[in-house]
């Protein structure tokens, strides 16, 4: 893979673990210097903040609650002491509860829609003045935004919520040259899915339906996000990708 985002700059939600993780290495390994944004994960993000820098990329980690507007504006004062502009502003970060709807309450409601949605504008409106012309905004979205998945409904509905966002984001941001989009991902088998407790039983529907062979892996939608940030991307805006091997069109 050629250095295509030589002189770029990457903000990754999330991006010590799973998808987040898988996504900041194929960006760095494209050319593109790593802000990684953690909550908790603060060993595995310095470890990956090491392996990126060992690309010959820099690379830092800056822990935020992306739910929090005035944690928002305090990540990126730290991102602005480091890097002068944002190329590529991924929202992976996600949180949620996992119990069935009728036994959640208003805390579990907010929870996801601030944490899975709001967040995503607390991130653009923050970040736009070091957005330059030609940025790319993709946010993390789940195959539980078009479909009923046991013990999901908040977190699905606040996945719901993001795709709109993303909708009346590109909108506003298309006059200032900035793409939004959503990368919405089928079954992955990461450390959030060892939460469910269907684990098992996603997996092996998702096996069923697919249209591949294979499991579907953090790299895959690490991909896809790549593919998003491509200037050959320039004129998809406001788009729901979805990776999921097809399990969303016969599954």
């Amino acid at each position: 893979m050629g250095l295509v985002f030589t002189n770029k700059v990457a903000l990754i939600t999330g991006g010590a673990r799973g998808i987040g993780r898988a996504t900041a290495l194929k960006l760095a390994q494209a050319g593109s210097d790593i802000a990684i944004i953690y909550y908790n994960s603060s060993d595995e993000a310095a470890a990956l903040t090491a392996e990126i820098q060992a690309l010959g990329r820099q690379a830092i980690a800056i822990q935020a609650n992306v739910a929090d507007h005035q944690s928002v504006k305090e990540m990126f004062a730290q991102f602005a002491e480091h890097f002068s502009q944002l190329d590529f502003l991924i929202s992976n970060a996600a949180s949620g509860v996992l119990k069935p709807a009728m036994k959640m309450s208003t805390k579990h409601w907010r929870w996801c829609m601030e944490t899975n949605a709001l967040a995503l504008n607390h991130l653009v409106s923050e970040g736009r003045s070091l957005m330059p012309v030609g940025s790319r905004v993709v946010a993390l979205s789940s195959l539980g935004a078009h479909r009923a998945i046991p013990n999901y409904a908040f977190i699905g509905a606040s996945k719901a919520a993001l795709e709109a966002l993303v909708r009346s984001l590109s909108l506003e941001l298309a006059e200032v040259g900035i793409s939004v989009n959503t990368v919405s991902a089928g079954v992955v088998d990461t450390d959030a899915l060892k939460h469910f407790p269907n684990r098992e039983q996603l997996l092996q529907e998702y096996q069923a339906h697919a249209l591949a062979a294979r499991p579907l892996t953090p790299q895959d939608v690490a991909n896809a996000v790549y593919l998003l940030c491509l200037p050959e991307a320039e004129m998809i805006k406001g788009h729901t990708l979805f990776v999921d091997a097809g399990y969303s069109v016969v599954g």
